[in-house]
């Protein structure tokens, strides 16, 4: 059990860890030759040049103005600087309101914490329950939690209070958040420039036809169902075999970059290499004449895979990208039912071109069920198994566990600095460890389900990641935790104190759970600033592969947010803030820093840094608001279960009416707000078409529209587009009748034909 000495030696390791940290990039991103790696955005957009191109020798790679050192926090206000609407102008929405969860958390917590320290810290101080508990350990930190408030004890109704309180104070904080949201969503998408997307559905589903390709089936169709609006389609190919073809050939090109540049270094010697396995034996060849060689023929590899996909209607894919001329007709299109079998031509909005996870078009739709349900059981299996390395992470947080595993250790363990670094920074910095190959497990899942688009691939891990938190994280360390600390207690105590041993050991585990935001709230989001991964891997890739300067702009990584383990890890600090407010509310002030400092951090590296793989308008915002409601009603749970421990039980009934309460919340802004994220409104589409017609009536938007779907392996886009894009019918007042290879079909009134 971490002492209030251990919490502080936690507390000055993270605080020295996270200036160390500020130190470091401070100077780090003062020089010149580093310029690329904290500034990539700003190369990105082509505001920024290099400064190694000007000034003397050292300049180039030093910063030889020593006033710049002294300001080294500087960075915090330019990072607050900018404005909201100027800051998504430069760097989109989903960027501005990713931000905005952190000051959400602000919000709630801050005005929970002023009256927590004022109120309920006092009354859970001013008891003596723990100290007549015999068998129990704790600490003095846990003498200001409810655990130290006498069984049946009139002032629950203190907790009782500060219950209504949070769960109303965060209800109107996430209704006017939700409403906010859903205004700038709806200006953005009104004053946005003219994208692809806004014109286009992707069709998927396609029924096989025995008479016509998926081309020409697409093509009837729409201009049938659809004749004043549709413009033109672009099938979707499966193109996979040629990206792999694509990126073997990119990284054959990198190593002939590598030999190059060690040929000019050492002109008088050709660089040598073996051709055996793993390079470590075999015949000594020259190594540019071999990897010229291996690349010209992947070369012709990939021409003939081109050639064969575009030409074999095997390669297409029963999917298409079909695009209007106007945005009312794909908003029309995207959100009405094609066909009378509700399971075929099924419509949906299409991603923007850059948010498209090619690889999954080409997975038949029938399959993305199962693959789902498959990946539902691994998902069961990998949160089940994980518990094994969280459960032995809680027995760091327990010396007496330690001592018993391992007893040779035993007169070190009791050293007291060396007890309370065990306790204080041990336990949070190994179950970080733990969880840094997690992401990656659960992308590979989602990608295996087959999602569309990287934004729906990153709400998909984060949805997983989520679930694992609040499971593994959250409730395991809680009952795991408990169980270890208080095993002597259980084993010596008749079954009826048990109950009322857990509910005094629960509010214990704050001590924890504070070691672990010190870790990752201070240190970790510290640690976010000075991009140690991206600075190493700029310079590796600047000393081996780098010829010229386009070659230096494709070794920036600017990297992105990261939704998909971003948002997740700032929910675990909802759930433990909402949880703990009305129990422990200790854990505020080291929860509010977490906010405040992540806030900053990322703001700047949103400014400087991160370059958005898309825009989705804010879309995600659904679930970050249904996951603080989950935090509530689980806190006010939690609570309830807590309290009937301590025999409150006329408070029960008046704690049950806060879940039903929330839910009901929960239920109106899902009626009054999510549409706005899921569906466009005909009205705004309208307006906006108008808009265009007026000033630009003389667009051709066929031409805009003709190759922004087109495979990025595609190399001779052109040709390409002239296979797929069709001619627009020349307007008629009467619609004419489509051609068709097809055989008999039905005709209704003799008009065009339909599908069933």
């Amino acid at each position: 059990m971490a002492t209030l000495n251990d919490i502080g030696v936690a507390a000055a390791i993270n605080i020295l860890t996270a200036f160390a940290f500020f130190i470091a990039f401070a100077i780090l991103r003062l020089q010149p030759v580093n310029d690329r790696v904290y500034f990539p955005k700003w190369y990105l957009k082509g505001l920024r040049s290099s400064p190694i191109k000007t000034g003397g020798f050292a300049s180039k790679f030093v910063n030889l103005d020593f006033r710049s050192y002294i300001r080294f926090l500087n960075w915090m206000p330019q990072a607050l600087r900018m404005p909201e609407p100027e800051l998504i102008d430069h760097a989109g929405l989903d960027s501005v309101v990713y931000l905005r969860i952190y000051l959400l958390g602000l919000k709630i917590f801050f005005p929970i914490a002023c009256i927590a320290f004022t109120v309920m810290v006092p009354v859970n101080w001013t008891n003596s329950t723990l100290d007549q508990l015999k068998n129990l350990t704790f600490s003095d930190i846990d003498k200001l939690s409810i655990s130290n408030i006498p069984t049946g004890s009139s002032r629950f109704w203190v907790h009782l209070c500060m219950a209504y309180f949070i769960t109303f104070w965060t209800c109107f904080v996430l209704q006017r958040e939700y409403k906010n949201i859903g205004s700038m969503r709806l200006q953005f998408l009104a004053s946005e420039q003219r994208r692809p997307d806004q014109f286009t559905v992707l069709v998927r589903n396609i029924p096989p036809d025995p008479d016509e390709s998926v081309s020409e089936l697409v093509e009837h169709f729409f201009k049938v169902n659809h004749p004043d609006y549709y413009l033109t389609y672009q099938a979707v190919y499966n193109a996979n075999k040629l990206s792999e073809l694509v990126q073997k050939r990119k990284k054959l090109q990198n190593w002939l970059d590598y030999y190059q540049n060690k040929h000019s270094r050492n002109p008088s010697k050709r660089p040598v290499i073996k051709i055996g396995f793993l390079g470590c034996w075999g015949e000594e060849v020259d190594a540019i004449d071999h990897y010229i060689e291996k690349i010209e023929g992947l070369t012709r590899k990939i021409s003939e895979e081109k050639e064969t996909v575009m030409s074999s209607t095997k390669s297409l894919v029963p999917a298409a990208f079909v695009s209007f001329k106007r945005r009312w007709g794909a908003v029309v299109c995207s959100q009405t039912q094609q066909s009378r079998n509700p399971t075929e031509w099924l419509t949906e909005w299409a991603p923007e071109p850059r948010d498209i996870y090619w690889d999954n078009l080409a997975l038949p739709y029938v399959q993305l069920t199962i693959r789902r349900l498959v990946i539902a059981v691994a998902f069961f299996f990998l949160t089940f198994f994980f518990m094994i390395p969280i459960a032995f992470v809680q027995t760091l947080a327990n010396i007496e566990g330690i001592e018993k595993a391992v007893p040779f250790l035993k007169p070190l363990i009791e050293v007291k600095t060396v007890k309370s670094f065990i306790q204080g920074f041990l336990p949070g910095i190994a179950l970080k460890i733990f969880l840094i190959v997690l992401p990656s497990i659960l992308m590979l899942m989602s990608k295996f389900e087959g999602f569309i688009s990287k934004s729906s691939l990153e709400r998909r891990c984060a949805s997983r990641y989520y679930m694992f938190q609040f499971i593994n994280v959250f409730l395991c360390s809680i009952i795991a935790g408990t169980a270890l600390q208080q095993l002597n207690s259980f084993l010596n105590q008749s079954a009826t104190e048990i109950p009322k041993t857990i509910g005094v050991s629960i509010p214990m585990k704050a001590t924890f759970f504070i070691t672990y935001i010190m870790v990752d709230g201070w240190a970790g989001v510290a640690g976010e600033i000075l991009r140690l991964k991206p600075l190493i891997i700029f310079h590796l890739k600047n000393f081996f592969l780098v010829k010229t300067e386009k070659d230096r702009e494709e070794a920036m990584d600017p990297g992105t947010i990261g939704f998909n383990t971003g948002e997740p890890q700032i929910q675990l600090y909802f759930i433990l803030g909402l949880v703990y407010a009305a129990v422990s509310p200790i854990l505020l002030p080291f929860i509010l820093v977490f906010f405040a400092l992540a806030y900053v951090v990322y703001r700047h590296q949103i400014i400087n840094v991160y370059n958005q793989e898309y825009e989705s308008a804010a879309a995600f915002w659904p679930d970050v608001h249904r996951r603080v409601v989950i935090a509530l009603i689980v806190s006010q749970l939690l609570l309830m279960g807590l309290l009937s421990t301590k025999r409150a039980a006329r408070s029960t009934p008046l704690l049950f009416i806060l879940p039903v309460l929330t839910i009901g919340f929960h239920k109106f802004c899902q009626g009054r707000y999510q549409p706005i994220f899921v569906r466009y409104p005909l009205q705004d589409a309208m307006v906006k078409d108008t808009l265009e017609r007026m000033r630009e009536p003389n667009l051709n938007l066929k031409t805009f529209l003709q190759n922004a779907y087109a495979h990025p392996v595609f190399k001779a886009a052109d040709n390409l587009a002239n296979e797929m894009v069709v001619e627009e019918p020349a307007p008629d007042k009467t619609p004419d009748l489509v051609a068709t290879k097809r055989g008999s079909r039905r005709f209704h009134n003799g008009s065009a034909e339909t599908f069933t």
